[in-house]
């Protein structure tokens, strides 16, 4: 664990969650109700029949979100880690309308411990169907039974009165593997209209709870799948991401992990299917290397397109760069089809018009978020580029937001970019802030109009923070805007909490 402070506490090592994840593998070795709005399949463009792109964990008909921050210190422990339900309104979200929640929190397993990480991947879904979303959260570096990095994943329960109580999810084959809850993705895998689970580890083995899961703990079964991916310590599932890309209804998976061929460590993906028996590893197909993925219908057709972000540069060299990494960070998109994704196409900053241009380690792709900004059932794509150096200031970051279309995504006219010295945008642009840590789109405000709320992990020294810029039914706007620091969320600003490092999807 001491090699993974050590790497946390290092600036470079502050830019992003993924990358966290990265550190953590290599150094540790349903609806909305309330009358405002209704998220349906049918509303849902390319949506499964359970998860939906907003969480509602008070049921109040406002979207919610739910950001990480894996340093935090609680009760004396560096990097046990929290995480920070923030619960939308009319408003939009505030610093005081939310729950905070660790292990020492009344109602949760276990306890606070040095280097748990708890909040490592949380990811939303109504686990229980009692019409509230429900998080689930791991803590993969979790110690137990003597054992280091056993890991461990609870499931808080949402309720009117938001999170509150949780149930760990027991790990099925502890002695098989380490860091249990390394990645986390909710969805309906085969179509039966329950909520689904899969679990990633340290090994190749992804365990999926289906069926629904009880306040027991109890599901209503389970089974495993293997994609081709390295399996060996410090590996597995770097990522998982859930989705509908084929219009079938069921959720499909794209699985990140290291590639078990190369003799580069190389990361690759995979999109795995949902059919009527589940996930089928069988029919998976591999895309584009990235570690950082997300699915909607940018062209209207009725399938999911995927989007994965590559930030890294040629110059990154044998951990992470493949043979297509250009210098700046890339963005592909695999339009979706009936037969799954199609050819992907790259877009960078040197792509149109997209704003700025393509530099060594801006991170363009380090995070991306998809949802409709403007109400016309296109999705949009927010793409963060926490690397970003601007005004003669290093990785500072930025967002930049491009508009979906019936013909894709457009990189010509309509593109926002957003910075911390953007007139409006509170805070301003400072060495090792990374802006764009995390980027989120949630309508927030119940209107149908997807809100975006930006995460920047590394400001003032590491605390993090969250930026909240609302849509105006026609675009992002910095009307209305506000920040939420660690401190106005309830989080110690000893150590280095890292707020606004990972959002729960």
């Amino acid at each position: 664990m001491d090699a993974y402070y050590q790497a946390s506490r290092m600036p470079q090592e502050t830019r992003m969650h993924k990358h966290l994840r990265l550190a953590l593998a290599t150094a540790s070795a349903a609806a909305l109700t309330g009358g405002l709005l209704t998220f349906t399949a049918a509303t849902a463009t390319a949506a499964d029949s359970v998860h939906q792109p907003v969480a509602d964990f008070n049921g109040d008909g406002y979207g919610d979100v739910a950001y990480s921050a894996v340093g935090a210190n609680v009760g004396g422990n560096n990097f046990a880690g929290q995480i920070v339900a923030l619960y939308g309104s009319a408003n939009g979200v505030t610093s005081t309308k939310r729950t905070t929640i660790s292990q020492n929190t009344p109602g949760i397993p276990d306890s606070a411990e040095t280097g748990d990480c708890f909040g490592q991947d949380p990811a939303y879904g109504d686990f229980n169907g009692d019409g509230y979303d429900d998080l689930a959260v791991s803590a993969a570096l979790e110690d137990a039974g003597g054992d280091r990095d056993t890991g461990t994943v609870v499931i808080v329960w949402g309720s009117p009165k938001g999170l509150s109580g949780a149930t760990t999810l027991k790990d099925p084959a502890p002695v098989t593997h380490g860091d249990w809850g390394k990645s986390l993705a909710a969805g309906d895998f085969d179509g039966d209209g329950k909520q689904d689970l899969a679990v990633g580890t340290a090994s190749r083995t992804i365990h999926v709870f289906k069926g629904g899961i009880a306040k027991s703990g109890k599901a209503g079964g389970r089974y495993t799948f293997e994609p081709p991916i390295k399996s060996e310590e410090f590996t597995g599932a770097v990522n998982l991401t859930a989705g509908a890309v084929n219009g079938d209804k069921r959720t499909d998976l794209i699985v990140t992990g290291w590639d078990p061929d190369s003799e580069k460590r190389l990361i690759v993906n995979y999109y795995v299917p949902g059919t009527a028996s589940g996930l089928s590893v069988s029919s998976a197909q591999q895309l584009k290397s990235g570690i950082v993925s997300g699915i909607g219908d940018i062209n209207g057709d009725g399938y999911g397109d995927i989007v994965t972000g590559e930030d890294w540069d040629p110059s990154d060299g044998d951990v992470l760069s493949g043979p297509d990494a250009v210098t700046g960070g890339q963005v592909h998109i695999a339009y979706g089809s009936a037969s799954g994704p199609g050819t992907a196409v790259a877009v960078t900053q040197d792509t149109g018009n997209v704003p700025d241009s393509s530099e060594i380690r801006d991170e363009f792709g380090n995070d991306l978020s998809l949802g409709d900004i403007n109400g016309d059932g296109f999705q949009d794509l927010v793409v963060g580029v926490s690397g970003e150096s601007l005004n003669g200031v290093g990785d500072t970051g930025a967002v930049t937001v491009l508009y979906g279309s019936a013909s894709g995504l457009d990189t010509d006219s309509g593109l926002q970019h957003f910075a911390q010295s953007t007139a409006g945008v509170p805070g301003a642009d400072e060495r090792y802030d990374h802006f764009g840590s995390e980027v989120k789109l949630t309508d927030v405000t119940g209107d149908g109009k997807a809100d975006l709320t930006v995460g920047a992990s590394g400001e003032n020294g590491g605390n993090g923070r969250v930026v909240y810029l609302p849509s105006d039914g026609t675009k992002i706007t910095t009307t209305g805007s506000r920040t939420l620091s660690a401190s106005s969320v309830g989080l110690s600003t000893k150590g280095s909490p890292g707020f606004g490092g990972q959002a729960a999807n």
